[in-house]
């Protein structure tokens, strides 16, 4: 699903415009990358979580140049789904 058919479901079940959903939603995403961007996780009730993972630093090996290659520890955004999500994905079929 990309985010044009998203807004116009949300547009479509709530009876709103579209234009107005698409502010709305491009506003969520912002404001999610915004708290991820401060260190800030974003905990969304019956979801999930917009969560900063922490990735250690480790060593890569070019197999082709015979090189190693060390990539320094950095931060990772991750999302983290609630149980009730988990459940109802892995009951689809």
């Amino acid at each position: 699903m990309t985010k044009a058919e998203i807004v116009s479901e949300i547009s479509n079940k709530t009876g709103l415009e579209k234009q107005a959903v698409q502010t709305i939603v491009e506003t969520f995403m912002t404001s999610v990358k915004g708290s991820l961007a401060k260190n800030e996780n974003v905990y969304l009730r019956g979801f999930g979580s917009f969560i900063v993972k922490q990735r250690a630093q480790k060593t890569a090996r070019n197999i082709s140049k015979k090189t190693t290659l060390i990539i320094p520890a950095h931060k990772i955004p991750a999302i983290k789904p609630c149980k009730t999500f988990v459940n109802a994905v892995k009951k689809m079929k």
